[in-house]
């Protein structure tokens, strides 16, 4: 055997390695090679065997024809090599993707000249920090939770004033209910801006007034504001950008109020009970719900006022509203009394006034008497701020919807209406 020997990986073939026997000062087999322009080599106890020098320098030569680089690790670079596989193979088992080594080097290297220093694992966990996992929930199931927390705001302490009304927590209800029912077991976080405006477009939508279309709008963007909170949605999450979410502009229409001959039918005509809520909203231009919540010591407490709290107000402030002579009139007769003045719910109000209105054959007016109320004050007074500061109103309202629409002849006629002289009637001086 001719030394050094020889390794080929086929028979005319280049050199691909040299096996060196032991010499002087050196004991051991050397087999020498070339990888990456440079010159390897790598000493072996014996020549022959499974170990030997022999069989490492053919399988270098075998994987260098091959064009495998192997040959050009040194051996702690091929335990590195080793140990990034193992890595790698127990992130694929682990998380279920699979990485290749070249992508883990590139991305790192990318994020860690980016992080100028800055520790990698450090920079993630503060991501991580302003990052929401949005968790999976049904629809229906996230507006009953909604709806659940919003009933709870209903509920209001001993001489406190919910900090929601509870018929506006109803109609919200009634709103999203159908908004679940039209989309049944649909995850919320998979809700579009498609189904958005499917859900506007449906003929029983289509028909209602623009108003009653805006509340929809106003109650599903509670929800989803709500569903951001809880992390039901992503903050980012656009629906609101649907076409349909947008806000429908109100046209002008009519201002239905009533006239003084159908005032004074509805006061000679109610109840004990329905009597002073009319005269209030009528006389005195009171919100319904504002007229419900009062207590007789609200009506008498300041002389010649109204006292509309701010727990008690629609606008959440205080004012003074006058007690005209004919409301005083009215009123008078309960000034004994204490408590509430409505007990019952505020349905049961708005269904026996409906009753009362249709014995009667008055048309329906949406809120015709607060209407009639700044309708005819501001024809009286002709001074929209004097009529804004008794209805808990701006005077830019009043001067649009209230303008031009009765003389003073009939405002003052709608002030006049008292009830029949008796006896048991006292009448008030004039506020």
């Amino acid at each position: 055997m001719k030394w050094p020997y020889k390794v080929r990986h086929r028979k005319n073939g280049p050199v691909l390695a040299k096996v060196y026997r032991p010499g002087e000062g050196r004991p051991s087999y050397r087999v020498a090679w070339r990888a990456g322009g440079k010159r390897m080599m790598k000493s072996f106890p014996s020549f022959a065997g499974p170990l030997g020098a022999r069989v490492f320098a053919e399988n270098l030569a075998r994987e260098a024809a091959h064009g495998s680089q192997v040959a050009a690790l040194s051996a702690t670079e091929a335990t590195t090599a080793l140990a990034i596989r193992d890595a790698l193979d127990h992130f694929r088992r682990e998380t279920g993707r699979t990485v290749s080594a070249v992508t883990a080097v590139t991305e790192y290297l990318d994020a860690a000249r980016k992080l100028a220093g800055r520790p990698l694992a450090e920079a993630v966990a503060g991501y991580l920090g302003t990052v929401v996992t949005v968790r999976l929930v049904d629809l229906g199931v996230a507006i009953n939770e909604f709806l659940a927390s919003q009933k709870a705001k209903t509920q209001a302490a001993e001489g406190k004033r919910s900090q929601l009304s509870p018929d506006y927590a109803y109609m919200c209800g009634h709103f999203l209910g159908n908004f679940a029912k039209m989309f049944p077991g649909l995850a919320l976080r998979d809700l579009t801006k498609d189904q958005l405006d499917l859900f506007f477009a449906a003929k029983r939508r289509a028909e209602l007034a623009p108003k009653s279309r805006n509340h929809y709008r106003a109650s599903l963007k509670q929800f989803l504001k709500w569903a951001v909170k809880k992390d039901y949605l992503p903050a980012n999450h656009r629906l609101l950008e649907a076409p349909s979410m947008e806000r429908e502009t109100l046209t002008g229409g009519e201002t239905g109020f009533y006239r003084p001959e159908e005032l004074r039918q509805l006061l000679d005509a109610a109840d004990d009970e329905l009597r002073p809520i009319i005269a209030l909203c009528g006389l005195a231009g009171l919100r319904v719900q504002e007229a419900l919540r009062l207590t007789w010591t609200d009506v008498f407490r300041v002389e010649d006022h109204i006292e509309m709290l701010a727990s008690k107000s629609k606008t959440r402030s205080r004012r003074l509203v006058d007690t005209v002579p004919a409301l005083a009139a009215w009123l008078a007769p309960r000034r004994h009394l204490k408590g509430p003045l409505w007990t019952a719910k505020s349905t049961q109000y708005i269904h026996r006034f409906t009753e009362l209105r249709k014995s009667l054959k008055i048309p329906s007016r949406k809120n015709g008497l607060r209407h009639a109320f700044c309708t005819y004050h501001f024809a009286l007074h002709d001074n929209e701020n004097l009529t804004a500061k008794q209805a808990g109103n701006s005077p830019a309202m009043i001067h649009q919807h209230y303008k031009g629409l009765a003389t003073k002849r009939e405002a003052q006629a709608w002030f006049d209406v008292r009830p029949i002289r008796a006896e048991n009637v006292v009448a008030f001086p004039a506020s």
